[in-house]
């Protein structure tokens, strides 16, 4: 074959197959799912949703919620550690299932080597909750209660091992009380046991809409600051209990081996979103901000967490039976 027309087929060849290659590295070229370890209704999953829409509108391709809870979220977890890491399989999870839980059970992940961190996206801001017709009114008379009638009262949430229980646990430390701790399947289920009079308190972002509709009455907030839409309802902090706030804050994870240019490209995606007008809104009206970090900000963040929640498992002396 001359030389001349071979360059050509050569070149002819490259052209056609550079097409291909292209269309296969690029992401997302096909639905991704996002595992949330929790089942849907609770808070983690209120959390999702948003995010799945908004990612859904900016790549153009759907980012699909796949609930899978049960074992204080180290299941639908476990499921991402040990997925392909080709970004089609990502995982959304509030702090428990990697700083909380690992501490307290053996679970079928690592997670320094199991996971790449992609971004944060929400932190809640947590309020305590009784129900109204209890006639309680303040975080004071709630203690009260608890210790004239040890264990009369059941709090309700998403499981052993949570933010949620650790909340109840470090308050009960913190105040002197005994009140019962009944675990769910996830806080959408504790909600409507709550609702239905079978517990009595709960700490959670869903449960403000009940707040507003004056079924449950709203004590305190679990988080630096007041929550906007309830200026006059005191921080834990400010109602007498300095340092037993337990952070509860949400995360994007990807299998470790995961490229890092797929890693890049959603930080820099949900940062953008983050920053809109909307998203924001949108996360406020359940009680979330978004406050924006680097995957390497994060895992050092999330270091630094779970050396503060061992601290607090040891003090309140949590245990998974």
């Amino acid at each position: 074959m001359p030389t001349t027309r071979r360059a050509v087929l050569t070149g002819l060849a490259a052209s056609t197959l550079a097409p291909a290659i292209h269309a296969q590295d690029r992401w997302p070229a096909r639905p991704v799912k996002i595992i949330v370890p929790y089942a849907a209704g609770g808070s983690t999953d209120v959390v999702a949703r948003p995010w799945a829409e908004r990612l859904t509108h900016a790549f153009g391709q759907s980012f699909v919620i796949d609930n899978r809870g049960g074992a204080s979220g180290s299941i639908g977890t476990e499921a991402v550690a040990r997925a392909v890491p080709d970004g089609y399989t990502l995982l959304l999870t509030p702090n428990s299932a990697l700083s909380i839980v690992p501490q307290l059970r053996k679970v079928g992940y690592d997670v320094k080597k199991d996971f790449s961190p992609i971004a944060r996206v929400g932190d809640l801001i947590g309020g305590w909750v009784v129900r109204a017709d209890l006639g309680i009114n303040t975080l004071a008379e709630l203690v009260a209660y608890a210790k004239k009638s040890p264990n009369k009262l059941a709090y309700g949430g998403g499981g052993l091992g949570t933010t949620t229980q650790m909340r109840l646990e470090t308050l009960k430390i913190r105040a002197g009380i005994d009140i019962l701790y009944v675990p769910y399947r996830g806080n959408g289920e504790a909600m409507t046991d709550l609702l239905g009079g079978q517990i009595q308190v709960m700490n959670e972002i869903i449960v403000f809409p009940h707040v507003k509709a004056g079924s449950l009455k709203l004590l305190a907030i679990s988080h630096a600051t007041r929550h906007p839409d309830f200026p006059d309802v005191p921080t834990l902090t400010e109602a007498g209990y300095p340092n037993a706030d337990v952070p509860l804050w949400f995360s994007i994870l990807a299998p470790a081996g995961t490229p890092r240019a797929i890693i890049t490209t959603l930080n820099t995606k949900i940062t953008e979103i983050a920053g809109t007008g909307d998203m924001i809104r949108r996360l406020r009206e359940i009680s979330v901000v978004a406050p924006t970090q680097t995957p390497e900000e994060i895992a050092a963040f999330l270091e630094t967490d779970y050396v503060e929640n061992g601290k607090v498992i040891r003090e309140a002396n949590i245990k998974l039976n």
